[in-house]
C-alpha cells in the first residue's frame, strides 16, 4: 500500500470567509475521487486544523500500489479537481508518499 499526504497553504490574498469557501471547494471535489479512480483506496481532505497547524489543509490517502499513485496523479477527475479547485488557490504544497 502507498501513502500519498499533500499540506497546502492558501495564497495570503483571501480572507478567512474566503478561504473556508476554497477548503471547503477543495473537500469536496478530492474527495468525490474516491470510487472513481481505479486503485484508490482511501482519500480524505483534512480542513478543520488546530491553532498551532502551520498548514491550511491536508490530503491523505491510501493506494493500493505505486502503479496506482501514478495512475491518479494523471486520472482525468484528478486532474480537474486539481487544476479547478487546488492549485489556483494554493500557494505552497509539501507532499511526502511512502509505501506502508
Amino acid at each position: 500500500m502507498v501513502k500519498h499526504i499533500i499540506l497546502w497553504n492558501l495564497k495570503d490574498e483571501y480572507d478567512d470567509v474566503r478561504k473556508e469557501e476554497i477548503k471547503a471547494g477543495i473537500k469536496k471535489s478530492l474527495e468525490a475521487l474516491n470510487g472513481v479512480v481505479p486503485g484508490l483506496i482511501k482519500l480524505e481532505i483534512v480542513t478543520d486544523t488546530l491553532p498551532t497547524a502551520t498548514c491550511d489543509l491536508m490530503l491523505y490517502s491510501e493506494l493500493e500500489s505505486p502503479e496506482a499513485l501514478k495512475g491518479y496523479a494523471v486520472h482525468p477527475e484528478h486532474v480537474h479537481a486539481a487544476d479547478t479547485y487546488v492549485r489556483p488557490y494554493t500557494k505552497t504544497r509539501t507532499c511526502i508518499d511512502f509505501e506502508a
